[in-house]
């Protein structure tokens, strides 16, 4: 067996490790009912704590061989930095379940993290060389921190994620109701974009189109879903394949473009006929599995994650990659879409850390600053890798 082949073999055991780690969470869920009721539950919590441990070392052990295989830090890619970000947000997990012992976080932390990687699993999985302005020990460095930085800041989000779940009331209408509805919608888009792409690959969906790039070169580019946005100056080159519906200018990458509405369509489809047979919001089905959860012990570990996470990630997202900058294009800045963002998400945490000192933000209040910090990280993720062109479009 080859390396890569072990690497694949390893992240797959990781992937069913979280999954079986997750039914166990659930399993471990305390009821109210007597007769050792609350003993069984902490012995199926420490079972899953034991499996996401096994998951996760297996996960190293697909990054490391495939470090090996390749020769340079896996993270140059979509794929590699998010089953990069996804191992980063166990291992944050398991780091903060040490400290407090909660591992009711886990009903959410090792979800998102199964998301995360089956996502990953949609971006081409090939061994590349790297492009000359990756060729640096401080790729590594950087990228690798500002991963390590935002998988504890996403801890903060699971924290808030779930005091929500049990502090807002979703029997009242209200605006909270309505955007807690919305993040749980959101975890489904990204669900539908699994679905999407595992559908249009397993029937060998594939359509080959020519563009004119934002120097003025003729490119070709193949789509494994149907275009819905065409590429700058797109022609058709697969005979029956669909004609892009609407053009986009060539600062915007369509296809990537395409993906993202795919997945809102597919997302959407799937949260309406979750409705539909569950009769009930997604976070009415949730509420029931946070009952015991202690308030104030959850805005401590949320609040505690950012105080761990702001530090990491801003030596690795500004300071590392103001080095890494100015070694790969000589300059430590250039207002890439990339670093703009990182800019954006720095700064609302040390926002989020001024309201909850000076101002008192706790509890609910800083809850959803957590979650919006999370989305500016997502955002960050999705949209300004996969749409938007710029200096880090090669990722």
């Amino acid at each position: 067996m080859s390396l890569i082949d072990l690497s694949g073999n390893l992240l797959e055991v990781a992937f069913i490790a979280y999954l079986i780690a997750t039914l166990l969470i659930g399993g471990s869920i305390k009821s109210n009912k007597p007769d050792g009721a609350e003993k069984r539950a902490n012995k199926w919590g420490n079972l899953a704590i034991l499996v996401t441990i096994i998951g996760f070392l297996s996960h190293i052990g697909y990054f490391i061989t495939r470090w090996i295989h390749s020769g340079h830090a896996p993270v140059s890619n979509m794929f590699e930095f998010t089953t990069a970000f996804g191992m980063f947000l166990v291992g944050s997990f398991i780091l903060i379940f040490f400290m407090y012992r909660v591992t009711a976080l886990g009903l959410v932390a090792l979800p998102i993290a199964l998301l995360i990687i089956a996502w990953a699993g949609m971006f081409p999985q090939d061994v590349t060389p790297l492009v000359p302005s990756l060729q640096s020990h401080w790729l590594t460095i950087h990228v690798i921190t500002a991963a390590l930085g935002q998988s504890i800041l996403a801890i903060s989000a699971v924290a808030g994620l779930i005091y929500l779940l049990k502090d807002v009331d979703t029997k009242k209408k209200g605006k909270q109701r309505f955007w807690l509805e919305a993040i749980l919608y959101f975890l489904v888009l990204i669900l539908g974009n699994i679905v999407t792409s595992a559908v249009f690959n397993a029937v060998g969906y594939e359509a080959q189109y020519s563009y004119v790039d934002k120097n003025g070169m003729s490119q070709e580019i193949i789509y494994n879903v149907p275009a819905i946005f065409g590429m700058n100056e797109s022609a058709t080159l697969t005979e029956g394949a669909m004609d892009p519906m609407i053009e986009v200018p060539a600062f915007i990458h369509a296809l990537k473009l395409t993906t993202v509405v795919w997945a809102i369509i597919v997302g959407t489809i799937l949260y309406i006929l979750i409705r539909l047979i569950a009769r009930r919001r997604i976070a009415d089905m949730l509420k029931p599995l946070v009952k015991k959860v202690n308030l104030q012990l959850f805005d401590e570990i949320g609040y505690r994650s950012v105080l761990i996470g702001f530090p990491v990630f801003s030596l690795g997202a500004l300071v590392f990659a103001m080095i890494w900058a100015q070694e790969a294009w000589g300059r430590f800045w250039g207002w890439d879409p990339k670093e703009v963002w990182a800019l954006i998400t720095w700064l609302f945490y040390a926002a989020f850390l001024h309201l909850r000192l000076s101002k008192g933000w706790e509890g609910n209040k800083s809850a959803w600053l957590a979650l919006i910090g999370f989305a500016i990280i997502i955002f960050n993720l999705v949209v300004v890798n996969l749409v938007i062109a710029g200096l880090h479009s090669y990722a």
